[in-house]
């Protein structure tokens, strides 16, 4: 009987940390540069570098949305978001949805494993 509530105990905790990882884990940085450049054309995640379409994504992944140098809208200034896997993950699939009033104009990345390895990426630029 021990035994078991043992192992039964072990399962748990190793459950309970998969479920506890970021959405990014299982993403790839390399397939995630790849299909960043898609997101190119408007951001940059080279440290300071300006974009005149989108805000710049070096340190993204923990950061509030709405802040740094850019012209955001209000909606992003007052979303209230901190920018977590999870909440990277929402915005990815449908912006627009995830914060209502944003002026970014993309449809989102239909594939969880894109939008995974986007995350995996962003958080390797700081």
């Amino acid at each position: 009987m021990r035994s078991s509530m043992r192992s039964a105990g072990t399962a748990l905790v190793a459950l309970s940390v998969f479920v506890s990882l970021p959405a990014y884990a299982g993403g790839d940085a390399a397939a995630g540069a790849a299909v960043f450049k898609r997101c190119a054309i408007c951001h940059s995640v080279d440290p300071g570098k300006k974009t005149a379409m989108g805000p710049n994504l070096s340190g993204v992944v923990g950061r509030k949305a709405g802040t740094g140098e850019f012209n955001y809208s209000p909606a992003m200034k007052d979303s209230g978001i901190v920018w977590t896997s999870e909440k990277l993950d929402a915005f990815l699939l449908k912006p627009a949805a995830t914060v209502k009033g944003t002026r970014m104009a993309f449809a989102g990345l239909p594939q969880p494993n894109d939008r995974a390895n986007v995350i995996a990426y962003l958080a390797t630029r700081k």
